[in-house]
């Protein structure tokens, strides 16, 4: 994460807020300026707030959650609000065929907003947040390998690789070193036996704006969850989901996520390869269109209300009726790490 980091952001609990709310209810509007009878898909649904807020601007919604306890505390808006949100689980990298699946054909708006959720760093079983003890878990889906897999049994080298690319920690080695040289005496459990041995490693001064386990955590929640490459996939989904005139809106909160967005929408929007020194290379047909603003931040009332999004970004664009382009995973440049599926699971 990037230097705006605030304790409260990953380290603790947040407010259950929906940020830039009014700003994503905007950029989803088409030109009529009404949501009345538009099929929206909420990628990220969490609390419900984006969906709520949504449903209630006169669109229905298909919400979709990885997280089983999303869709378990879910269940009471969707009974409430009346046959306007319907609620599924499943990654959102998928979020085309999970459409699809529940005959949701016609889409006008994609939201997402990345990242783990405030549920989610509130409960301390979940292992997200290092403000209260518990397990070293991570998983958004609750199923496959744990935070705790990845420390106690990935190289050291591919450690140092996760934590220095992913949490964009310049002492990613000597994290790393520290914690297997830890492992071999006993093998770590619990969000607190990690923090503190970072802590230790890495020293904190009273002037520390975050904890120094901070990037640690995050890069391993981003790699338990694969969350770039789930990201990656969903912007290809929306875009062979979303029909013509359809807007994307997407809300990342630090730069690993925004630089995926902003390299989506460069690609779609007709980029062109070469220099004004060379003759054109290729000439990409575009699937988007930006209008007015692509980028959007929280206000300085809002940031000043909500911690969260103080670094939050909003991307978004318009679907044109151009047939949507190859699936094309490089244009991301997403870093080679180890393989996920190559670790031993022993957190189910």
């Amino acid at each position: 994460m990037n230097n705006n980091i605030e304790t409260d952001v990953v380290g603790g609990p947040v407010r259950h807020v929906p940020v830039m709310l009014n700003e994503v209810l905007s950029c989803l509007q088409p030109a009529s300026g009404k949501l009345n009878g538009l099929n929206i898909v909420d990628g990220t649904f969490g609390a419900g707030g984006y969906s709520s807020a949504i449903v209630g601007s006169g669109a229905n919604v298909l919400a979709i959650d990885r997280d089983p306890n999303a869709i378990r505390d879910g269940a009471s808006l969707v009974a409430e609000l009346a046959g306007k949100l319907s609620l599924v689980q499943g990654k959102f990298g998928s979020l085309d065929v999970l459409a699809q699946n529940n005959s949701f054909i016609e889409v006008d708006g994609v939201v997402l907003d990345i990242g783990v959720s405030s549920m989610q760093l509130d409960e301390a079983e979940r292992g997200f947040s290092f403000q209260k003890d518990g397990p070293l878990d991570m998983r958004m889906g609750q199923s496959g390998v744990s935070a705790a897999d990845v420390v106690n049994t990935m190289q050291q080298q591919d450690l140092t690789r996760v934590i220095g690319i992913l949490g964009e920690e310049r002492k990613a080695s000597a994290v790393s070193r520290a914690i297997v040289r830890e492992r071999e005496k006993i093998s770590f459990s619990t969000t607190l036996q990690l923090a503190s041995l970072i802590e230790k490693t890495l020293g904190r001064r009273a002037t520390d704006r975050i904890h120094p386990a901070t990037r640690t955590f995050q890069a391993l929640r981003i790699f338990v969850n694969q969350e770039l490459e789930q990201l990656g996939k969903a912007l290809f989904a929306a875009e062979r989901l979303l029909k013509a005139g359809g807007r994307l809106v997407v809300v990342t909160f630090h730069s690993l996520e925004d630089r995926l967005v902003k390299l989506f929408f460069k690609d779609r929007c007709g980029a062109q390869e070469g220099s004004r020194h060379l003759p054109l290379v290729k000439h990409k047909d575009a699937t988007f269109v930006i209008r007015g603003k692509g980028l959007l931040k929280a206000s300085k009332e809002e940031a000043e209300i909500n911690p969260r999004a103080r670094s939050a970004k909003l991307r978004w664009g318009e679907r044109n009726d151009n047939p949507p382009a190859k699936m094309d995973m490089s244009i991301f440049g997403l870093p080679n790490l180890v393989s996920l599926n190559a670790l031993p699971v022993k957190g189910e």
